[in-house]
């Protein structure tokens, strides 16, 4: 697995009234398979999740994947780190189901009847090959997640970083989109609010206020949030 590494990371943000602190004094290295960030809204735990792979630089601190540093390396931590958002429309911007990943596949892929038959192996594993003509306005929002996180993994990215990948989704999608994640190769950091989800991780980030406020075993650390969130 990687390591990736936050060393007194802070992140400010402009506003009227001032810089707003989003992040404050982040410490932690996560080198497990999988790890799961919960809170709040506003918390700051998205943020935490998109210092991985540079969406969001530190105002001050270090964020480092493998030694990158996010800051000054971004572009080889992106050919490691993908990122797959919320709302799989951020991230859907060809026309047609097949164009999506073959975009995706763009740079690594030379040859286009190579990259062709990378796309059909990449939808047929999503179970999407059926749909490699369909407009992608026109897939359920289940369909939707699933193609861009196969646009993700084409590109064969070391790290998957999920921001709420399961929160618009019904049911049945939101369990489907949750098993294959989990059954990643990839190292996956998740950002969730489903605690049924996170349980399944191996470590789990509770961010609080900008900060690190439990960090361990997921049942003590969910058993922690739950407790803070009742308490309150």
């Amino acid at each position: 697995m990687a390591d990736i590494a936050f060393d007194g990371v802070t992140v400010t943000a402009e506003a009227s009234g001032g810089d707003v602190v989003i992040l404050r004094d982040v410490a932690a290295t996560l080198t497990q398979h999988r790890v799961a960030l919960i809170g709040g809204n506003g918390s700051g735990k998205s943020t935490m999740a998109r210092l991985v792979n540079g969406l969001v630089t530190p105002s001050s601190g270090t964020v480092t994947v493998d030694g990158l540093d996010v800051a000054s390396e971004g572009p080889a931590v992106r050919r490691r780190v993908g990122f797959v958002f919320t709302q799989p429309a951020a991230q859907l911007v060809m026309p047609t189901v097949a164009e999506d990943v073959a975009l995706s596949l763009r740079r690594l892929v030379k040859d286009k009847d190579e990259r062709q038959r990378r796309v059909m192996d990449v939808l047929a594993t999503y179970g999407l090959a059926h749909l490699a003509d369909t407009s992608v306005h026109a897939l359920s929002g289940g369909q939707q997640q699933l193609l861009a996180l196969a646009g993700v993994l084409a590109t064969e990215p070391s790290i998957v970083v999920a921001d709420e990948p399961t929160t618009l989704l019904d049911l049945r999608n939101s369990a489907i989109v949750a098993d294959r994640l989990l059954s990643l190769e990839q190292q996956l950091v998740l950002v969730t609010h489903d605690l049924d989800l996170a349980l399944r991780c191996e470590r789990v980030l509770v961010v609080e206020g900008g900060r690190i406020a439990a960090d361990g075993e997921p049942a003590e650390a969910v058993a922690w949030y739950r407790d803070s969130v009742t308490s309150a």
